[in-house]
């Protein structure tokens, strides 16, 4: 095996062209990764082939210039932007006699060193020995020997076998861990959908602005930066929006293209926070040359995880980068489909709070309650759940509670309580798109609706 330095390492890129000119974007990317990674990189070679080298995977002259591109310029390691087979990469480290390192052993690499929360820190490690237990047989050849001696002959265990078996050990080891965390997980998701509160998932490219938006709407200080796979564990806050229920914000991982599948499957139950969102924002580089590409890549992600039924808002941040003026667009139902902001600059963040407020605000009734002495359950209920926005004793000896509840809710406490149903059921909204809480009540009297009365 290759020792590790403990500073900056020089690399070499390399990157190979099969079937389809090279795009300089993804050179940039690729770039973009070995920086994040804590490299310096040196030099880039390049170059095109019709399929994949079943020796070197870039082929022996391209290996050999490789080789003396890697002497040329002192470097440390050598990083090629496409997966690689265990036999492929094996070959490549003899011939240049340095370490090579895969496109998935890079991303899985900056994950390492990105993860904070304990979960994330299991994932990560879990990712990586699945992707080496493929590849051990590169660092321990010279060890594949049978024991012997005197009294030591008989059945053996190379040591490679030996290390395969720890591996395996330790990856079941992980999973279990992982899917205790997952049903903690599972049960404070259950928790808080006691309390339903609609769910608003931040999803994207890596490095498209998810977390400035997140920390621009919510205040969170979360980490973001101007890198690749800045923040890995989600985060998640409450959004509060005039005039429209309590939102939950969820800023997940970036995606990438070419993500490994390994990390897809070990960040499964975090990625459920976008699954689980009633709502995706989906945000875009707009000054990133290749976004339609970025999208089509973020949307497979999205399928792979079956979250592609969750319905989208596209956000395209960094407007400011292009000189466009903040917009909405919506599609032909009306609805808003896109909005284009920056959040750097918070220009056009009021036009994603409407876009919000507007998607959300049907799903809030306000209603006037009157409540019999015998209901004081119900009443417990409605301030258990901070509905109550005012509350009156009554004649008999009851009260009356105006409250703001999401239709969900209410048909629940209606059905549960035996109150009157068709509270539940009226419009909400009036013409310029609010909730009817912004007009005045109307008097008593001039309700129809028996003990529970809608605001008008």
């Amino acid at each position: 095996m290759f020792d590790r330095p403990k500073v900056g390492e020089r690399a070499l890129l390399v990157r190979i062209a099969l079937g389809v000119p090279l795009a300089a974007e993804e050179l940039d990317e690729f770039s973009a990764l070995a920086v994040s990674a804590g490299a310096v990189p040196v030099d880039f070679i390049t170059g095109s082939r019709t399929s994949p080298d079943p020796k070197f995977f870039i082929g022996s002259g391209k290996a050999e210039e490789v080789r003396a591109a890697a002497e040329a310029q002192d470097a440390e390691v050598i990083l090629v932007d496409h997966p690689l087979k265990p036999s492929q990469e094996r070959n490549l480290e003899k011939l240049t006699g340095r370490r090579v390192l895969d496109r998935s052993g890079l991303i899985l690499d900056i994950f390492a060193q990105r993860a904070r929360s304990h979960e994330g820190k299991l994932q990560v490690e879990l990712a990586q020995l699945k992707h080496l237990s493929t590849r051990l047989v590169r660092g321990w050849t010279h060890l594949e020997r049978q024991k012997g001696g005197i009294g030591l002959r008989g059945p053996g265990e190379t040591q490679l076998e030996t290390d395969r078996r720890l591996l395996n050990e330790r990856i079941r080891t992980l999973t279990r861990r992982l899917a205790t965390l997952a049903r903690q997980r599972d049960t404070g998701r259950q928790i808080r959908q006691e309390i339903p509160v609609p769910g608003v998932a931040l999803v994207g490219y890596t490095n498209a602005g998810k977390s400035t938006l997140f920390n621009a709407l919510t205040g969170a200080g979360a980490y973001a930066a101007d890198q690749l796979f800045a923040t890995l564990d989600p985060t998640v806050r409450r959004l509060k929006i005039t005039h429209c229920p309590e939102l939950v914000l969820a800023d997940t991982v970036g995606f990438v293209r070419d993500l490994p599948h390994e990390l897809v499957a070990a960040f499964r139950s975090t990625l459920l926070e976008a699954r689980e969102a009633q709502l995706h924002l989906h945000v875009i580089d707009a000054a990133d040359a290749e976004r339609g590409a970025r999208i089509a890549q973020v949307n497979d992600v999205l399928r792979s995880i079956g979250a592609d039924g969750v319905p989208v808002i596209e956000v395209y941040n960094k407007c400011d980068r292009l000189g466009t003026e903040p917009m909405v667009e919506r599609n032909e139902s009306g609805e808003v489909c896109r909005v284009w902001l920056s959040a750097r600059t918070g220009a056009g963040l009021g036009l994603l709070t409407d876009a919000l407020r507007e998607r959300f605000a049907s799903a809030l009734r306000r209603v006037v309650l009157t409540l019999s002495p015998a209901q004081g359950r119900a009443r417990a209920e409605l301030y258990r759940l901070k509905a109550v926005l005012a509350d009156e004793p009554a004649a008999d000896g009851g009260w009356r509670v105006t409250v703001e509840l999401a239709e969900a809710e209410l048909r629940s406490l209606v059905s549960r309580e035996s109150l009157d149903a068709e509270a539940a059921v009226l419009p909400c909204l009036d013409g310029d798109g609010f909730l009817q809480s912004r007009r005045p009540v109307a008097p008593a009297a001039e309700q129809p609706y028996g003990t529970a009365h809608v605001l008008e």
